[in-house]
């Protein structure tokens, strides 16, 4: 078991904890959660021994090994596979050991405990894990340093996976990993042997992998069980009753302190005066808590376009001489939120480049609206800001002619306030950094909308409030995302990228989801996506039927602000000197509320029409 009893510690004379306590039995699978800044990334260190406490303990049970994933991996001349083998530093010396051991005894214990710790499935074991990893069996006898930073990332994640410390600690693991990764990871998690601790921000991780949640707010720690979604339900209820009594306490404070201001001074009530003051002393305060913080982002809108704003006949795209994806048939319309789908290294990102203008083609040709815009968000950008500039000082470069007031107006719509809007960026926190490339992304209000993993270093209320604006935008929307939440709450169309073709596919995130954990096979993609299926609706008729929910939805809409308006009227006192006048404007509401209902009654009638459309 992990005891953390009374701990206090401070960074600069600033309490992180302060009294706290947790207790987390062996095997339990925990999300650590808190407020950015609340120092979960702290605790761990803490836990590892890295940081000394200033008060209270740490104790786990003896010769208990803690494992987790260190800040950069290195590039070495190791292969993959022989770097993850080598993270189980028991079996790797055992062996050495192994090689030189001459007494008897000695080679017999080396022996047992090699068998005791399964050595000899050692290397399975590994490729396992590496393969559901993303790594290919080619892959995997390659030297680290042939690989980027962030699959070095994976790799010492693989190795950590393999050690099977007795507790794990994770620091937002997911944010290396495409879906495909974060899935198995999930999967992985959820039958490991021992204790883990997850600081995540994955709501779908948090969900599945982890039967308790553990809570770091206001310097305190408090342990939850169940997943993210029954925790934030059962906060919401202790929110409410907590909040609830502060009132109840405030009204019997003001009461107590009624009476004695009235009567404190009166001789015959002097006595009862001084009972009420002892009472409010004794009062221990209940503090409301705080409201929760908005985190809002305000994309601009763009102009209607007619459709299709992109319109691909027998594309190929690639690098080189060599085509990734090839014989393209697709079409986007504004109207369109697609998520791609697809493991890694299948051409996602060639396709989000494609769309973005970033690749050109090696054949066949691409349609695009004259006056279509493209806005691109991809992980690699927010490296690519300005490190010594403010993000004032970003956006006053691409809009000059801008005053300062509207320069700060868009930061605030992204969530960077005064303070942030004259921080140097290199001072930021990564998802400070993240919301200016997205202002940036989509300062132009452009018609299509290009994310490649935009939630890498956004906290869970920004993921939320990214889903919300990403709804209420007119623009078209491609996304590729390991965040199954996300994509669920914003997808309404899912695009399968495999074996060089690119197609509608036919199953739900929930299929996906078990294709990608069972193996099952997933319904093949059509080869050319603008070709519906024999006896489905054309695309024209889908697109005629949301026109017309479109047209019916603003019928409605202007009808309610006409009631409005007549309600107001009418709750005018003046309107009555005139009887006439009077009933004329009693008879145009009784119309307009049939009006209403009838447009009501034909904006349903084609939301179900569409539905039917749509599900063919």
């Amino acid at each position: 078991m992990l005891r953390i009893d009374d701990i206090t510690y401070n960074v600069q004379g600033r309490p992180l904890f302060v009294g706290a306590s947790a207790s987390i039995p062996e095997g339990h699978k925990v999300g650590l959660v808190g407020p950015n800044g609340a120092g979960k990334t702290t605790l761990f260190r803490l836990i590892r021994g890295q940081l000394a406490l200033d008060g209270g303990q740490i104790s786990l049970p003896t010769r208990a090994r803690i494992g987790g994933v260190a800040q950069e991996s290195a590039a070495t001349d190791r292969s993959v596979l022989d770097t993850v083998l080598d993270a189980d530093e028991e079996r790797t010396a055992l062996l050495a050991e192994s090689h030189t051991a001459t007494d008897a005894h000695r080679i017999a214990d080396i022996q047992t405990r090699l068998t005791d710790i399964d050595a000899w499935s050692a290397e399975a074991r590994a490729a396992t894990i590496l393969d559901g990893l993303g790594f290919s069996t080619a892959d995997q006898a390659r030297p680290t340093s042939d690989f980027s930073g962030g699959w070095r990332m994976r790799v010492a994640l693989a190795g950590v996976l393999f050690a099977q410390p007795d507790l794990l600690l994770l620091d937002e693991p997911t944010n290396y990993l495409d879906l495909e990764g974060a899935l198995w990871l999930e999967s992985y998690l959820a039958r490991y042997p021992h204790t883990v601790i997850i600081i995540s921000h994955d709501r779908g991780l948090l969900n599945r992998a982890v039967g308790h949640i553990l809570h770091l707010e206001n310097k305190q720690l408090t342990l939850y069980t169940g997943g993210y979604d029954s925790f934030t339900r059962i906060r919401a209820e202790k929110r409410a009753l907590l909040a609830a009594e502060a009132k109840k306490q405030s009204e019997r404070r003001a009461h107590l302190q009624s009476f004695v201001d009235r009567f404190g001074a009166t001789a015959s009530k002097a006595r009862q005066a001084q009972a009420r003051v002892k009472m409010l002393a004794k009062m221990e305060p209940i503090t409301a808590p705080e409201e929760a913080k908005f985190h809002r982002f305000t994309f601009p809108q763009p102009e209607e376009l007619s459709p299709p704003i992109v319109a691909m006949e027998g594309v190929s795209v690639g690098y080189g001489d060599r085509a990734v994806l090839q014989k393209l048939h697709l079409r986007i319309d504004q109207d369109d939120r697609i998520a791609l789908l697809g493991r890694n290294g299948q051409g996602k990102s060639t396709l989000s480049k494609l769309l973005a203008e970033r690749l050109g083609t090696m054949s066949g040709h691409i349609t695009r609206s004259n006056k279509l815009r493209v806005g691109y968000f991809a992980q690699h950008q927010v490296d690519e800001l300005h490190l010594d500039e403010t993000p004032l000082d970003h956006i006053r470069s691409l809009r000059p002619n801008e005053g300062q007031a509207k320069q700060r107006a868009r930061l605030a719509g992204f969530g960077l306030m005064e303070a942030q809007a004259e921080t140097l960026v290199r001072q930021l926190s990564g998802g400070q950094k993240a919301r200016l490339s997205l202002l940036i992304a989509t300062i132009d209000a452009p018609h299509l909308l290009i994310l490649d993993e935009p939630t890498n270093h956004l906290d869970i209320e920004s993921r939320e409030a990214l889903s919300e604006a990403l709804n209420d935008y007119t623009g078209a929307v491609v996304l590729v995302s390991h965040d199954m939440h996300l994509l669920g709450l914003v997808a309404d169309r899912l695009w399968l990228v495999k074996d060089g073709n690119v197609g509608p596919y036919e199953g739900d995130l929930d299929d996906y989801r078990k294709f990608l954990l069972t193996g099952d096979a997933p319904a093949k993609p059509a080869a050319e996506a603008a070709k519906p299926a024999p006896k489905r609706p054309s695309r024209d008729a889908v697109l005629g039927l949301r026109s017309e929910v479109r047209k019916a939805e603003e019928r409605v809409q202007k009808l309610t602000d006409m009631m409005g308006k007549l309600d107001v009227k009418l709750a005018d006192p003046n309107l009555y000197h005139d009887p006439y006048e009077a009933k004329k404007w009693g008879a145009k509401r009784t119309e307009a509320v049939k009006a209403l209902a009838f447009a009501e009654e034909l904006w349903m009638t084609a939301l179900e029409k569409l539905d039917r459309a749509e599900k063919g």
